[in-house]
């Protein structure tokens, strides 16, 4: 079994929408091939933050080690280029012990940096200049990614206040496109997308969220406020956080809290495949034994 390829190390990338069934494929291969599982999701480097993104419980990774999930405190920011620098740190290590790593989830601006070849610098915050910033709306400050880096403006979320801001920062305070520099990438990829019909992925969010309520996410959201966590900080997030957050200020019910939430949920998930849809490296599957063939083929040449 090849572990290198065109002079790189071979890695699998697993990406998909939320609710695919991303984690327990990852596992699944993991425990097939001798792979280890480094996470690609901007919240579950988050310690505290468990029930709401849905991180894979210790029973659930079945003794495959993982990488990159509980890293950070969730009142200081991690960063993209954080990201990256540890990421590429996990893959070393995975690969020094002659295991293949397996770099899976759904945060595409994580897998494009860590595969591209490309990372952006570690430009320090300017919080004075982001006060002025946050009195911005969310499309007041695309306008402005738009005309300054439409580049930039093709792959972000733009209903990602705290993404946003920080991209208008990049630009204003380097006064110009924010800044890309190009390396070779380091990894030879693998890269597969899980595939479910709408409906059924609809009807997966629904239950997961029926059961991440009966799991206890709203007290989850409560102890992240009582550990000196504010509101401002929780709602920016999004998803879970965001509208626990606002159930919790009694700004909604309880009612419109849960069906905003499953509403914004489909939504981020169409998002991800519109961000995944026009790379032709990704090969699509709707199986394990797909993925599981993909996977033999890739390290067997």
């Amino acid at each position: 079994m090849g572990i290198k390829g065109k002079n790189k190390p071979k890695i699998i990338v697993l990406l998909g929408p939320t609710a695919s069934g991303k984690s327990n494929l990852a596992v699944s291969l993991a425990l097939k091939f001798f792979g280890e599982v480094v996470s690609a999701d901007s919240r579950q480097v988050y310690r505290g933050m468990d029930i709401g993104t849905g991180k894979i419980t210790k029973k659930e990774k079945k003794g495959v080690p993982h990488y990159l999930l509980n890293v950070a405190s969730p009142k200081r920011r991690f960063t993209a280029f954080r990201y990256k620098k540890e990421a590429e740190k996990a893959i070393k290590k995975i690969i020094k012990r002659g295991k293949i790593p397996i770099v899976c989830g759904g945060t595409a601006f994580y897998i494009k940096i860590l595969t591209e070849g490309s990372f952006f610098p570690d430009i320090s915050p300017d919080w004075s200049f982001r006060k002025k910033l946050e009195k911005k709306t969310k499309d007041d400050l695309f306008a402005i990614i738009k005309k300054k880096d439409p580049q930039r403006a093709k792959n972000i979320d733009k209903n990602n206040r705290r993404r946003l801001v920080r991209a208008v920062e990049i630009i204003e305070k380097t006064k110009k496109t924010i800044p890309k520099i190009k390396k070779k990438p380091r990894f030879y990829p693998l890269f597969l997308g899980i595939k479910k019909d709408r409906e059924i992925l609809n009807k997966r969010i629904e239950q997961r969220l029926k059961k991440r309520l009966e799991e206890g996410m709203v007290k989850e959201v409560k102890k992240l406020k009582t550990s000196g966590i504010s509101w401002k900080r929780l709602e920016s997030f999004g998803l879970e956080y965001k509208w626990v957050a606002l159930y919790l200020q009694k700004k909604i019910n309880y009612e419109d809290m849960k069906k905003k939430l499953f509403f914004d949920i489909k939504k981020f998930s169409k998002k991800q495949l519109v961000w995944w849809k026009h790379d032709k490296r990704i090969k699509w599957i709707k199986t394990k034994k797909e993925a599981e063939l993909l996977v033999k083929n890739f390290l067997n040449t």
